[in-house]
This record gives C-alpha cells, sequence and structure tokens, in this order.
C-alpha cells in the first residue's frame, strides 16, 4: 500500500504560468520541441507580426516555410519521406507555439502538414509520396489543399469542381475558395467529383489552366495567403489521382487531422492574451492603484485562466489518444468546439482588461480576436460540430 505523502512534503510553488502543473505530464524531448518553436516564433514572428497583420500580407512565407522546414514542423507527425516522425502530443505543442505568434503561421504549417502532405502520405501512390513529401517537408515546396467551394463549405458533398477522363488523362474544371497558401502553392491537392465519386488529385501548380487569384481585403488571417483556386480543363495525367481513396472519406479524414492541431493552436491565441491581460492588469493604474488589484479583474483573470487551462488538459488529452491510435473524428469535433468558441470568449474578456489598448495593434489581444473568428468557421463551424456531437450522443443524424 503506498503512503501518501506528509503534510510536511514541501509542495512545489504555485506556477502561474501552468497553475494546474500540465508541464509534468510532458516528457524531456516534448518540452524540447515546445520550447524550440517557441524560441523561432519570438524571433522570426512576434517583432513583425504586427506590422504584416496590419498590412494585409506575409512576406517572405517562402523563407519562413524554409525554416519551418529546417525545425521539422511541416508535416511533423507524419513518418518517412523526410518527416520529422514526432509524437501527436509534440505536433500539438508546436501548433500552440505557433498560434500563439500567429493563426496564420500555424495555418501555414496546418495546411502545408496536416492537409496537403497528409493527403498524400495516407492515400497517394509511392511515386506520389517520393516526388511532393520529401520537398514539402524542407519546405522546398508550399502545398494547399482545394476542398471548399464557392457554394459548397459546410456541405463539400455538393461540390461542383469535376474531373473528366479524356483518353488516358484527367482533365479537372471548377473553383475552389478560402484556400490558404494558394497563390504561393507548388502543388495543391484538388478535390473533384468523378463518375466514380469524389476523388482527389495530386495539382502541380504550373499546370495550364491553373489560376490562384489572391483573396483581399480580409479583417481576419491577415498576415496569411489566402486565394481562390481556379481550374480551366486542367489536363493531368492519369497517376495524379489518389489512388488510395474515393469518396468523401479522404477529405474528411484530412480534416480531422488538420482540427486536431487547431485544438492545441487556438489555445495558444488564448495562452497569448490572458498573458498579455494579466501584464497589463499589474501595470495598469486607476483609482490610485493597480487594475489587477480590483475584484471585477481579479474575476476576469481567474476564469480566463480555467479555461484556457482546462482547454490545454483537453488538447493533451487527445493528443495522447492520437498516439495511442485511439482518437475519434467525434472527440476531435469535442476539442475543437471547446476550444476555439473558449479561446475567442478569452480574447474579447483579455480586450475588456485592456480598455481602449486592447484595439491596438501594440498589442496582440485583437488580433488573436479577429483570427479566431476565421478560426471558429474553418475546418468545420460551430453548429457543424454540435451535429456531429449530437448525432454521436443521440445516434440520430440531424445534418439534413
Amino acid at each position: 500500500m503506498s503512503s501518501s505523502p506528509s503534510p510536511s512534503s514541501k509542495l512545489p510553488p504555485f506556477d502561474a504560468g501552468d497553475p494546474l502543473g500540465v508541464d509534468d505530464l510532458l516528457s524531456v524531448e516534448d518540452l524540447a520541441v515546445r520550447d524550440t518553436v517557441r524560441a523561432w516564433a519570438a524571433d522570426r514572428v512576434l517583432p513583425y507580426v504586427a506590422e504584416w497583420y496590419e498590412q494585409g500580407e506575409l512576406p517572405g512565407i517562402r523563407e519562413l516555410a524554409r525554416e519551418l522546414g529546417g525545425l521539422g514542423a511541416l508535416g511533423m507527425s507524419l513518418d518517412g519521406y523526410g518527416c520529422a516522425g514526432a509524437s501527436a502530443v509534440q505536433y500539438g505543442l508546436a501548433c500552440l507555439e505557433l498560434e500563439a505568434a500567429d493563426s496564420g503561421i500555424r495555418s501555414l504549417v496546418s495546411v502545408q502538414g496536416s492537409l496537403a502532405m497528409y493527403a498524400i502520405h495516407r492515400f497517394g501512390s509511392e511515386e506520389q509520396k517520393q516526388t511532393w513529401l520529401p520537398r514539402m517537408a524542407s519546405g522546398e515546396v508550399i502545398g494547399c489543399f482545394g476542398l471548399t467551394e464557392p457554394d459548397h463549405g459546410s456541405d463539400p458533398a455538393g461540390m461542383r469542381t469535376y474531373a473528366k477522363r479524356d483518353g488516358g488523362d484527367w482533365v479537372l474544371t471548377g473553383r475552389k475558395m478560402w484556400i490558404t497558401n494558394g497563390s504561393v502553392a507548388g502543388v495543391a491537392v484538388v478535390w473533384a467529383q468523378t463518375d466514380d465519386g469524389i476523388r482527389g488529385f495530386v495539382v502541380p501548380t504550373d499546370r495550364p489552366g491553373f489560376s490562384a487569384p489572391e483573396i483581399k481585403h480580409k479583417w481576419s488571417l491577415r498576415a496569411s495567403v489566402t486565394s481562390e483556386l481556379v481550374l480551366d480543363e486542367v489536363r493531368l495525367p492519369a497517376d495524379a489521382v489518389l489512388p488510395e481513396v474515393t469518396g468523401l472519406k479522404g477529405p474528411l479524414s484530412c480534416l480531422s487531422h488538420a482540427r486536431y492541431g487547431i485544438v492545441w493552436g487556438a489555445m495558444g491565441a488564448a495562452r497569448a492574451s490572458f498573458e498579455a491581460a494579466v501584464e497589463y492588469a499589474k501595470t495598469r493604474e486607476q483609482f490610485g492603484r493597480p487594475i489587477g488589484g480590483f475584484q471585477l479583474t481579479q474575476a476576469k483573470l481567474a476564469d480566463m485562466a480555467v479555461e484556457l487551462h482546462k482547454g490545454i488538459l483537453l488538447a493533451h488529452h487527445l493528443g495522447r489518444r492520437m498516439d495511442a491510435g485511439r482518437l475519434r473524428p467525434e472527440q476531435v469535433s469535442f476539442g475543437k468546439l471547446n476550444n476555439v468558441r473558449e479561446a475567442i470568449e478569452i480574447c474579447r474578456t483579455a480586450r475588456t482588461i485592456l480598455g481602449a489598448n486592447g484595439i491596438s495593434l501594440e498589442y496582440p489581444v485583437m488580433r488573436h480576436a479577429t483570427n479566431l473568428e476565421s478560426v471558429l468557421t474553418y475546418e468545420g463551424t460551430v453548429e457543424m460540430h454540435q451535429l456531429v456531437l449530437g448525432k454521436a450522443l443521440t445516434g440520430l443524424d440531424a445534418f439534413r
């Protein structure tokens, strides 16, 4: 029978940055991954991201991609072909640190690794894997993922992009919308209707008929490249199709992998906003004392801390399940629904603590809040994840 610590045993000090002691659950390797990505983001993103956001651009994206490839952050949880083969938890920690800098940087990594590379790695031929994955893992080639269409977002089964056979070739025609990395990508994984059902295609972006005009005038994810994909009778060889999947199972499994990264990433945006609010509350004085000394402010900070660290614990739990091969899509929906929704509320509460300064780009809060409005919608809206859980809980399908 194990003995309990005596009352005189010395407890570790309370850590305001890790109030639940979650770091105790992380291995030395986990912490090394986290700290490496955090240091990179502090050096290469944080000093510049407010200006990028204000200008609505992500300059030097190809250089950033190569640096992220050098860190092993692209296709991080995939094995072989130059990929790092990291654990799901390590990939999640990287997403958290990247999104603590900016959601646009995490989106670059998620789309590259969890959507485009994951699709090729899981469903591609050996030739497709050898051709694309090593160069994508290094950041030499940027990828994008074409699923959403102008008239079909939450219902991808209704997509109109079509691939028809023409002799030994495929010919793709259609449009995709809100595609991260689109105009800088060297390869696009495009999903299209065929006579045999929905299929995925590996499309080099230099093919005649392919174009990717960048979408401007965004008020969210401004430090990110977002494009439309236009496919005007793009001719591809027979071996451009992903051979190992037919139907919606293909794109939906990719989305589940990307959503997992969002579960972690959203907590990074929340953490950055929370930390900004704590520091501001300790130094901003009103009525002759720091506002952090007032009960209403402390109540806000306490509630924010509870939701932030509950979300991190949830992400960690899902990561361990993924590493054990036991993570279900419904559980990913659980995490995405909760963590993004709570992250937005943390950012909004942080904004109230900063007052008018909360809308200034001198602080990260409003930038994170507006970015999360996009994160709330992409990879499945709140309503879609509610219905996924509703179906799982009741056994009744309410989608239609």
